[in-house]
């Protein structure tokens, strides 16, 4: 649950201190229904659940009365005939088969339960799943991928505890508790039920103000727990990099600076919790002194049985023992809450690029021209009005179907943008992208991207197989097409070269293999996928000379018939675009073909020169 925060405007200011509980009332309530519908999938378990649970708990209670029936029943003089008669029969049977009926009634309700928990869990996974894959780049490129991770374990794990210590715990214990009192009061003197409901207020009143007071700590803990995971996740990505300027002692020094921060919450939630156990035994011992010395007291002066003595013990000693750890549930029901709350809170993140209502998915015939219309972007949409800060300025180009359009221009002149742009990761704050014909805004995501091929500049790939990750352009590819692929793209003989061939695993991010085969590997995926339209960013930017002309030349008859962007930085291998765009500071500073921009002699012809001399091109 999210600490509650009050808001800058003055009526919240103006809210008592007594009013935040209500607010985390309702936040609990809210997580609590918005848990109900994935349960409520399984209703029928539920209810069957529930009927066991009660049948547990009358069972439960059945078997104290039997005990004083059983005690009243041998207080016989000793010798008479009928305790023969009464110990096998009452003892062995009755006491028997109630508490054979408790566990029975207890395991059927788990078994019959165990698919709608188990249920619930795996349809919220996978729709928070769902949801983040939905997101934005955005989001993705601000993530914290640790923390997240380990909020949304602490969520999975969250719905199985709150749902195993409110079935199982809290509403058992209620009910056990109603049937209790219901019994006391009409037996014997209400001052039996009042005693065990003041003890009960008591010691409620107790236990949820010092867990409140506790959470403070526990939630420091999950900060310090997801901040040293996020840490740990992070250096070990980037080991290279760590080893690379000798950090590993800095990399631990911070690491272990959470776990020291981590450590000072868990010792202080530690003594708390000696604290809140002590003071809970102590009014649990005092509420059954006063209880048996009153059914004492009622035995000396006749009103009451021994038998009824020692239900009221039996009856105490059942409802106490799982009251000794309602601190424990109670604060792993709201931890649960808390862990819940923040995966729902992720889950109703709003997604910043979002089909519109009624989408339909794109239709391409023979028609696959790329076109960018009057285009200004900026990735901060608040700042389209500061010319220092927009991306992209009213940048307008076509590409004609099975045409290739190539975008040359030093680092930071917007050419990766109209990439991420064309495949959607971000929408433009002014102009229109089309894609034959169709707006790429007004049409699914799911179709454009399916439209679109990319081979990208930093290429990632899965911790699996080659096969698998070539493959990954189109699930379900045989081998044969995977094989065809990856010969398209220069690679299929330094596979086969390998121990394990097309087996092979990459290792994390693609780590076990040099730029230049990730790269080939990304290209024979993009290949096999096969798609209209397709982009190369710097597709073979970690290329050797050899093998980047053998892959120009493939990528050329690929090419030759689908609508095509090149993002290069090297001139040399976009001399044969239809195109070329000659871009600076978001804007398209020059345009044509390779011959009518050196018979122009401007930028492009500068870039030709300096790159023929061997000199870097500026930023």
């Amino acid at each position: 649950m999210r600490p509650n925060v009050p808001s800058s405007t003055s009526s919240s200011a103006a809210l008592p201190v007594s009013a935040a509980p209500v607010a985390t009332a309702k936040s609990d309530w809210s997580t609590l229904a918005r848990l109900f519908p994935y349960l409520w999938t399984y209703k029928w378990r539920v209810i069957a659940a529930l009927a066991f649970m009660v049948g547990a708990k009358l069972a439960n209670v059945g078997v104290p009365l039997l005990l004083k029936n059983l005690v009243d029943a041998l207080s016989l003089k000793p010798g008479d005939m009928n305790a023969i008669l009464v110990v096998p029969v009452a003892l062995l049977i009755g006491y028997g088969a109630l508490r054979l009926s408790t566990s029975l009634f207890a395991e059927l309700r788990e078994l019959v339960f165990a698919k709608a928990t188990e249920g619930a869990s795996r349809s919220i996974s996978l729709e928070v799943f769902r949801h983040l894959h939905a997101m934005s780049l955005r989001f993705h490129l601000e993530r914290q991928t640790g923390g997240m991770t380990r909020d949304i374990e602490r969520g999975t794990r969250g719905v199985h505890s709150l749902i195993s210590y409110s079935l199982y715990s809290i509403i058992p214990t209620l009910i056990e508790v109603t049937l209790v009192l219901t019994l006391l009061a009409v037996k014997f003197d209400v001052w039996f039920a009042w005693i065990t409901i003041v003890a009960l207020v008591f010691y409620i009143t107790f236990t949820i103000t010092v867990t409140e007071w506790r959470t403070q700590f526990r939630k420091k803990m999950n900060e310090m727990d997801s901040t040293a995971h996020s840490r740990a996740i992070d250096s070990l990505l980037n080991y290279e990099t760590v080893k690379y300027f000798n950090n590993e002692e800095f990399e631990a020094t911070r690491y272990d600076e959470n776990l020291e921060k981590y450590r000072r919450a868990a010792v202080k939630s530690q003594t708390t919790l000696s604290l809140l156990n002590t003071g809970q035994q102590l009014i649990i011992a005092t509420a059954l002194v006063t209880m048996l010395w009153r059914a004492t007291q009622g035995v000396v002066d006749g009103r009451m049985t021994l038998g009824d003595l020692v239900m009221v013990n039996a009856f105490m000693i059942q409802l106490y023992i799982p009251l000794n750890f309602l601190g424990v549930i109670y604060r792993e029901i709201k931890q649960s809450l808390t862990d819940l709350e923040k995966m729902f809170t992720l889950m109703e993140r709003e997604r910043e690029i979002a089909d519109t209502p009624g989408a339909k998915p794109l239709q391409l015939d023979s028609a696959t021209s790329v076109i960018f219309e009057n285009v200004t972007f900026s990735y901060d949409p608040s700042t389209t009005t500061d010319l220092g800060r927009t991306i992209l300025h009213n940048v307008s180009f076509a590409i004609p179907t099975g045409k290739t359009v190539a975008v040359v221009g030093p680092s930071g002149s917007g050419k990766s943008t109209l990439a991420r742009l064309l495949f959607r990761f971000y929408d433009v704050q002014q102009g229109r992208i089309l894609i034959g014909g169709q707006d790429i805004k007004q049409v699914t995501q799911a179709s454009v991207r399916q439209a679109i091929g990319i081979v990208p500049q930093d290429t990632v790939l899965f911790n699996d197989t080659v096969e698998y990750n070539i493959a990954y352009g189109k699930p379900g590819a045989t081998r044969a097409e995977v094989e065809e692929a990856a010969k398209a793209a220069h690679i299929h003989d330094f596979i086969a070269s390998t121990p394990k061939g097309y087996d092979t695993m990459v290792g994390e991010r693609g780590l076990k293999l040099s730029g230049g085969e990730k790269q080939r590997v990304a290209i024979a995926r993009t290949l096999l996928k096969n798609p209209p339209v397709m982009i190369f960013d710097e597709a073979t930017s970690a290329l050797d000379s050899a093998n980047e002309r053998a892959i120009q030349a493939e990528l050329k008859g690929v090419s030759s018939n689908k609508t095509t962007l090149v993002i290069a930085h090297r001139l040399s291998t976009v001399v044969d675009a239809h195109e070329i765009l000659v871009m600076g500071a978001g804007r398209i500073l020059e345009r044509g073909n390779h011959t009518a921009l050196m018979v122009a002699n401007g930028r492009y012809a500068q870039m030709w020169a300096l790159q023929q001399s061997g000199e870097p091109l500026g930023a």
